[in-house]
């Protein structure tokens, strides 16, 4: 019996790789940007108040990725902030392979379109190295998160990882596998309007 392939996987590996060398003229196929992992993490400011915020944020997680999160913790006290060194101040995942191509799917086609007002995700956020990180402002938007049951709407991060080595190449990539970008107007690049 095959296993089956996640539809972004096979998306990639059937046009998404081969627009990519047309694009970018790559020689090698180790050379073809691919994505290596998505890391989704979250970030509780109210730990200190509110104990059972953990809890809740790395299930949360759970639900939304299928796999249970790491806790992570302050690595040393700040006063300021009320918090000391080993105290849990987050939770996060890291998605590969199947699991990875999966949530991705997911996150285009049934989360993303649940935001008000959803027009695309910023170009912006790319960190010169070929790696793209989109905030998230509510955990609502996913389908597995039942509004009835949240006491806090919170936000979190989903940062995609690829082995290409410009954003130009990293945005080709999400783009050609379905991430749907705002196209930014370039007001340098359009002859001024006549009057």
């Amino acid at each position: 019996m095959a296993d089956r392939v996640p539809r972004l996987q096979e998306q990639y590996q059937d046009e998404v790789r081969a627009n990519l060398v047309d694009q970018f003229g790559y020689e090698n196929d180790m050379e073809v940007p691919r994505l290596n992992k998505v890391v989704i993490n979250r970030g509780v400011g109210e730990v200190s108040e509110n104990e059972q915020a953990i809890d809740t944020a790395v299930e949360e997680l759970r639900k939304i990725t299928g796999q249970h999160p790491t806790v992570n913790r302050a690595s040393k006290s700040i006063a300021s902030f009320d918090v000391r060194e080993g105290m849990p101040i987050g939770a996060s995942v890291t998605l590969r392979d199947e699991h990875m191509f999966e949530f991705l799917d997911r996150l285009i086609t049934l989360a993303l379109p649940n935001i008000r007002d959803f027009e695309g995700v910023p170009d912006r956020s790319f960190d010169g190295h070929g790696n793209y990180t989109l905030g998230i402002d509510e955990q609502i938007i996913f389908p597995e998160i039942d509004v009835d049951n949240v006491d806090r709407i919170d936000g979190m991060d989903v940062t995609f990882v690829t082995s290409a080595e410009t954003d130009e190449e990293a945005y080709a990539l999400l783009e050609g596998l379905g991430m749907p970008f705002v196209r930014r107007e370039e007001e340098d690049d359009e002859p001024a309007p006549a009057v």
